[in-house]
């Protein structure tokens, strides 16, 4: 099974790409972990991409889809993968499609998690850490002690920068700007399969598996 997962930052991506790896026995692949480990490994498009970050600039999309497809034709990924994080605009969804044809492993669908902005904002701007043991809580849906301290260990609570409300609605503009468009792209592609991304984690994956399967 070839899929993508598309949604804006915080829609639960990277928790229901984990649960489907765990049910289909197929790897989830990010564009950081890609990077990461092409860099590691010195692979052509790796080398390439380390010049690029060594002197400060953005590895370009040529780099990236060569990365791309240096990882789709690793033997963990002949039963199918799971894309997350890519492609983030049309251009490189036409790389990867051409990717795709060449190595002849065709997209089967792309899930698309829907999102309400403002209740992202709720959902990310109540998550804390803890500094010292790193349990994650939310003020609302999973708070910590009375103390406002971690009931595991009683170590401060800290947010992250990036879950500042200003942030993530600046987060939210760049990816309604440049990646949903990729909903229509790939509903032309007869592939899209929307989903409802703020319902329970346990609800999105079932939702998510039965589109998989109908489709």
């Amino acid at each position: 099974m070839k899929i993508i997962l598309l949604g804006p930052p915080g829609a639960g991506k990277g928790t229901q790409a984990t649960m489907l790896e765990d049910k289909f026995g197929i790897p989830q692949i990010s564009t950081g972990d890609m990077l990461r480990a092409a860099v590691r490994a010195q692979s052509p498009m790796g080398v390439k991409a380390k010049e690029c970050m060594d002197a400060g600039e953005l590895v370009s999309d040529e780099i990236v889809v060569g990365i791309v497809r240096e990882r789709l034709q690793q033997e963990d990924c002949q039963g199918g993968f799971i894309l997350d994080g890519f492609p983030r605009t049309i251009p490189q969804a036409d790389a990867l499609k051409q990717v795709l044809i060449d190595i002849a492993k065709p997209l089967d669908s792309v899930v698309s998690l829907q999102v309400d902005t403002d209740a992202l904002v709720e959902r990310l701007t109540g998550r804390r850490t803890c500094r010292q043991c790193g349990k994650g809580f939310h003020l609302k849906f999973d708070p910590p002690g009375a103390d406002g301290r971690c009931t595991v260990c009683g170590g401060e609570l800290v947010q992250r920068d990036d879950d500042c409300e200003e942030t993530i609605r600046n987060r939210m503009q760049v990816y309604h700007q440049q990646t949903a468009p990729l909903e229509d792209y790939y509903r032309a592609e007869g592939l899209l399969q929307v989903i409802d991304g703020m319902a329970d984690i346990a609800d999105v994956q079932a939702s998510i598996v039965k589109a998989l399967q109908d489709k």
